[in-house]
This record gives C-alpha cells, structure tokens and sequence, in this order.
C-alpha cells in the first residue's frame, strides 16, 4: 500500500484581517507565506500531489514559479472564495478535485510546520490506521479554563488552585493539518472521522497566523531562527530549529478520546 498522501492546499483571494496575507511579502521574502507553504510541501517526499485551491492570480503566479509537477492548481469556484463561505460546504467540495486515497489538509497560515514536520505526521496517521481512521494536529492545553458557570477542566470542591500540572489537559485542535480517507469526506462529510488521531504539536510550531498582529510576530520569530540561512533552505529546516530553542514537543502525548474531545472548524479564511 502506498504511504503517501495527496494535499488540499486551500489559499483563496481577499483575506479581510491581514489583507494580501497569502502572497505579501513575509519576512522578506517575495511570495510570502504561500511560497513558503509551497516549498515545504513539495519538499516533502511523502507528499504525492499538492492540489491548490485558489481564485488568486497572484497564487497561481507563484505556484507557477515551481515548475513543479507536485503541484495542481484548481481554480476555486466563486461561491466557495468568499468570506461567508463555511468550512463545512468547503469540505463538501473537496472529493469533488481530490484523487482516491489520504488527504492531508493544511494551512498556508501555519509556516512552522515544515517537510520533517510533515512527514512525521503522515508517519503518524499511517502507523495508527486500525486503531484511528484520520488524524488531526492538536495543542496542549493544561490550564485554568472558565466558563460563565465555572471551571470546566478541574473540580473546586476537591481543589480550588491545583497544581496546573495536575490538571487533565485538554486539546485544542490548531488547523495545523488534517489528515483522512477521501471515503471520509464522501461519507462523513468532514475532513476527520469519528476517531481521529490526536497528534501534539508545541505551540511554536502550531503557531497560526490569523491576525496582523500573528503576522509580525511570525516574521520577527522567523527571522529570529532563519538568519543567515537561504529562504529554501529555512523553510524545510525551520520546524527542527523550532525543536532544538524550545525543546519541541512537550509533554506525553493525547490520549485521545473522540467522547472528549469536540470537533472545531475555523472558518473558510483561506
């Protein structure tokens, strides 16, 4: 069986809170986050085929810039590139351009998950079929968490301040990939099933850029790791350097379960 999987790239004009945010310029580099994305993923030998889903002319120019059989772009139809458009009906459109097999769905707006990062993903989701049927990239989150009725992830009867140590970690799930049958999608209408693979990422390297404010803070931290490296060669390689400054993965890893854990969908911002 092959161990490779085909990417659902989705990167759509008009992007409303860092406008031109797929293809400005990103710390220094012309192209921005989407050549970024680009390159780690055609780096990646466990990546078949990245399928880019765009309505952006300046997308496309930059894909073209590759001249790489890896990537397909597909024109992105009107109704599926607007800012009401939900990630659900987006969802739904994805068998409809996508071969059989595993798809990895990913996020331009991710630029610290690189090749390596990629390949132990898809490592992972492989390893676990039998026991899971997609993955999803998660974050740990094992801190004081409130609601308006009270504290949600630890009892005050028992304990009012508990070492957060001690608290049940919860996991937030950071867009950074998922990863499923193409039959999931058919079937299930969603980009997981009903028992997904929590697969932990640190903070750093989940980080996500939704906001200016993400965005100047990924270019000074990418600049931070990067200098004095060439922009190729930093974007494959700076997830490992993301390992190596903050000690990489924390903690054990989710003992997932699909009772505990809700499904979250961003909207389609991309």
């Amino acid at each position: 069986m092959s161990r490779t999987v085909n990417v659902f790239l989705p990167m759509r004009a008009g992007s409303e809170r860092v406008p031109k945010k797929n293809t400005k310029t990103f710390a220094g580099i012309d192209g921005g986050l989407c050549k970024i994305k680009l390159e780690q993923l055609v780096s990646c030998d466990l990546v078949e085929t990245v399928f880019l889903s765009t309505d952006d002319p300046e997308v496309m120019e930059i894909s073209d810039g590759f001249n790489s059989k890896k990537i397909k772009v597909i024109l992105r139809p009107r109704e599926l590139a607007l800012s009401s458009t939900s990630t659900d009906n987006l969802i739904k459109y994805v068998p409809e351009i996508m071969p059989d097999g595993p798809i990895l769905w990913t996020h331009v707006t991710s630029p610290f998950i690189g090749p390596d990062m990629y390949g132990q993903i898809i490592k992972a989701y492989f390893k676990n079929l039998g026991l899971f049927d997609s993955l999803m990239t998660v974050t740990k989150v094992q801190k004081f968490i409130w609601n308006d009725d009270g504290a949600v992830n630890y009892d005050r009867s028992v304990e009012k301040w508990p070492r957060t140590q001690t608290i049940e970690p919860l996991w937030e799930v950071n867009s950074g990939a998922f990863v499923a049958s193409k039959a999931i999608y058919v079937n299930n209408m969603d980009r997981i099933g009903d028992a997904p693979y929590l697969f932990q990422l640190s903070n750093e390297i989940a980080f996500d850029i939704d906001w200016m404010p993400d965005f100047r803070l990924a270019e000074t931290l990418y600049h931070s790791i990067c200098s004095g490296s060439g922009d190729a060669i930093c974007a494959r390689e700076l997830p490992m350097r993301l390992l190596n400054v903050w000690d990489g993965i924390s903690g054990n890893p989710p003992k997932r379960s699909v009772n505990k854990i809700g499904k979250a969908y961003r909207s389609a911002e991309n």
